[in-house]
């Protein structure tokens, strides 16, 4: 167990310093920061004034081992267009994204594991079929033609939900939590629900299909010879063997949400770190950007590390395996 996990952190060591310089190799192209920050029409002299005083002027490599140092020690440098400390405007913007993520994640999984598990018991029936041609309408529509609609019927001509923004918060320490008031829940629904859609149809064809499979299987054939009803099957062995693939996906989609919801916080104005990162574009603040990039590569990192050793601890043919080998 400790030899598997040290591999692991060796292995994210290594991804997350490889991240670290790709990002921070092609921002050097995203374009002169110093040119956003100055102007068009600023003078020489004041152009390597300013690139001295960010320390531009030195060689990559040193930005580059400069930018390490910072980022082990939580820090992430100055942002080029605000001047503040990059950290704290991640730390200010984190929550709202997490929140986003989980209650997204959240409603896939409410919605999409029992649906799933009812298009693959009742394969043929007008709603198992519906579910299906519901589900490649989530996969194929764009996020952001998602949340346009909703925002057109639900907020324009309905109103029964606002458009923008997070709502009213509640500061619990350096955390801001919009889940704790009604008008934060409120201004949460729409946005979740967009973001949640594609995961949910992802979920739900998942656990259709892997119900399927399981369902084929010696072992529960042999369990419906003992005279078991369908009720235990289906639910005390089917789909407990079922969720095991499904618990590496949601897992990984979890990192997916927080990583891709760029497009549906801009679409709502959702004061997190995607919003952040786009308004880091326009203006080539480069700090923010690989800051950003390298967060997201840490997410997915734990995230996947999390899931392997629950994946250890769940199927015990991976133990035998381990054992067997060494």
């Amino acid at each position: 167990m400790f030899a598997f996990v040290l591999r692991r952190l060796i292995q994210a060591v290594i991804v997350m310093v490889a991240v670290a310089f790709i990002s921070f190799l092609l921002f050097q192209y995203v374009g002169d920061p110093v040119v956003f920050l100055l102007g068009q029409d600023a003078r020489p002299e004041q152009i390597q004034e300013l690139r001295q005083a960010l320390g531009l002027d030195k060689p990559f490599v040193v930005q580059f081992w400069h930018f390490l140092v910072n980022a082990a020690q939580g820090e992430f440098g100055l942002s080029l267009r605000q001047g503040a400390k990059v950290s704290s405007l991640i730390a200010e913007r984190f929550p709202a994204t997490l929140e986003l993520a989980l209650v997204a994640a959240l409603l896939a999984l409410l919605i999409g594991i029992p649906m799933g598990v009812y298009a693959a018991l009742r394969r043929g029936t007008f709603t198992s079929q519906m579910f299906m041609t519901l589900s490649l309408l989530g996969v194929s529509l764009p996020t952001f033609l998602i949340g346009i609609l909703l925002i057109l019927v639900f907020a324009v001509h309905l109103g029964w939900f606002p458009s923008f923004g997070r709502g009213d918060i509640v500061q619990l320490g350096w955390w801001r939590s919009g889940l704790l008031t009604v008008d934060g829940w409120h201004h949460i629904v729409l946005p979740a629900v967009t973001l949640a859609i594609f995961q949910l149809t992802l979920i739900m064809r998942l656990v259709r299909a892997e119900m399927l499979e399981v369902l084929r299987t010696d072992y529960i054939k042999f369990a419906r010879a003992r005279g078991l009803s369908n009720r235990a099957i289906h639910f005390g062995h089917a789909l407990k063997n079922t969720l095991v693939p499904v618990m590496t996906i949601t897992g990984l989609q979890l990192g997916g949400l927080i990583a891709f919801a760029i497009i549906t916080e801009t679409v709502f104005q959702w004061p997190g770190m995607g919003l952040l990162f786009i308004q880091a574009v326009t203006f080539a603040d480069i700090p923010v950007m690989a800051a950003y990039l390298c967060l997201i590569a840490l997410i997915f990192v734990v995230i996947n590390l999390v899931v392997d050793l629950l994946y250890f601890v769940v199927d015990p043919r991976l133990r035998v395996g381990k054992a067997g080998g060494h």
